[in-house]
């Protein structure tokens, strides 16, 4: 990891969105307010808001508040697209919800910031058995910011009556995608519009490294490599290929997978509670995603405490239930397809429900958070110059190896 760097200029900002900040308890979440003897916390995620996962998610919190007589969290769902500007807005302005599952790029950014507190004196994570290899992202110069909430790997989501032998190459998975694009019936659907900035970098992130490219070498950027443009070409073949809905947002292309409308799609484990939830019935499966390189994006969502919260102790006392054993267990049987932040095994019945668990569990060692190696704080705005550029070379403004080179040099400008 970097050095962390002079903190961010996202103070100052006002509390916005005033649906969002009235789920925040206007903007007033970090007061750790009490009543009664009873610290009251909120708790903000995307995920509260997914249909699938979110009703459980709340069953699983009103679990903790149960155990409790001096603590009690609320959920407060904050739509994808905006969460993670919305939140650093509050944030910075000392403000904001007491406890965040944030995604990587914001974590990072966040931690640069100063507005997370550090959990070392709060959380004695030597009492428990963390997963090494994502849980190394979660300490700064020595100092945790972060427990694993979430930790989702990126496979190959497919119709299972549509495909009855997934593709092992990309070859075999570009004929796959347009054998079957015909009528209102598509081969593929991924993000690719600017709207959804964080998305399509979720998506392009897994073409990019299954490819053998990578943003940085850890100290210089290397957005415009020859591995990135390949990998982002590939991408982007299957765009002009039209086998994908174009124009469609996640949402919708996810709804269309669930009705059978989508042949394929690259998403994390965290989706197959999402899919089931949609449509119980469907005939889905999974298999990893068949690029030249076995790696691949993964969602790294740190649980953080902000640092503005009166309530860090409190808050602390919610992270430490959720690394009991028995919640564990209870919160990956929610999350689905992914990790949580301890070594747990999965049960039998869990395994004859879903056979292919073990296909994301096998995919921990390579895959990686979407973050930008040696360049982590500033992630969201390296990705916010590459999205752009990417997308224009998408609708054809300009050729995917000169907006390669612009991003390169509008990112390393960034970046000094």
């Amino acid at each position: 990891m970097s050095k962390r760097s002079a903190r961010l200029g996202i103070a100052g900002a006002t509390c916005a969105l005033g649906l969002v900040a009235a789920l925040l308890t206007g903007c007033g979440g970090s007061d750790g307010g009490s009543s009664d003897g009873v610290t009251k916390l909120t708790f903000a995620a995307s995920t509260f808001g997914d249909p699938g996962r979110g009703p459980l998610l709340t069953q699983w919190i009103e679990e903790f508040n149960k155990s409790q007589d001096k603590v009690e969290v609320s959920a407060a769902a904050v739509p994808y697209p905006t969460f993670g500007q919305t939140v650093l807005t509050q944030m910075g302005s000392g403000k904001g919800p007491d406890l965040v599952r944030f995604d990587m790029p914001e974590f990072e950014a966040a931690a640069d910031a100063g507005l997370i507190a550090p959990l070392d004196d709060l959380v004695d994570v030597s009492k428990y058995n963390l997963l090494k290899q994502p849980d190394q992202f979660m300490v700064h110069d020595g100092v945790r910011h972060g427990i694993i909430f979430e930790a989702s790997n990126y496979a190959m989501f497919y119709n299972a009556d549509l495909i009855p032998q997934p593709p092992t190459t990309y070859e075999q998975f570009f004929a796959t995608a347009k054998s079957l694009t015909k009528g209102d019936v598509y081969g593929l659907a991924f993000r690719q519009t600017e709207a959804e900035e964080a998305g399509v970098w979720q998506d392009i992130f897994n073409y990019v490294y299954g490819f053998g490219g990578a943003w940085s070498d850890g100290k210089n950027l290397t957005i415009n490599s020859a591995e990135n443009l390949k990998g982002l070409q590939a991408f982007k073949d299957l765009y002009d290929a039209n086998v994908i809905p174009r124009g469609a947002d996640a949402a919708t292309f996810r709804r269309m997978f669930a009705e059978g409308k989508v042949g394929m799609e690259l998403n994390n484990g965290g989706y197959v509670t999402a899919t089931r939830g949609q449509n119980a019935k469907l005939n889905f499966s999974v298999a990893p995603i068949p690029f030249p390189v076995r790696k691949q994006g993964a969602i790294l969502a740190p649980i953080v405490v902000n640092e503005a919260s009166k309530g860090k102790e409190a808050a602390a006392t919610f992270i430490r239930w959720t690394l009991e054993p028995q919640n564990q267990v209870k919160l990956q049987e929610i999350l689905g397809a992914s990790s949580v932040a301890t070594t747990t095994e999965r049960s039998a019945e869990s395994l004859q429900k879903t056979p292919f668990l073990p296909v994301f569990d096998q995919l921990t060692e390579s895959s990686l958070p979407q973050i930008v190696l040696g360049f982590e704080a500033k992630t969201p705005d390296i990705r916010k110059v590459i999205v752009e550029n990417v997308v224009a070379a998408l609708q054809g403004k300009v050729d995917l190896r000169s907006a390669l080179d612009r991003a390169q040099q509008q990112a390393s400008e960034l970046a000094r």
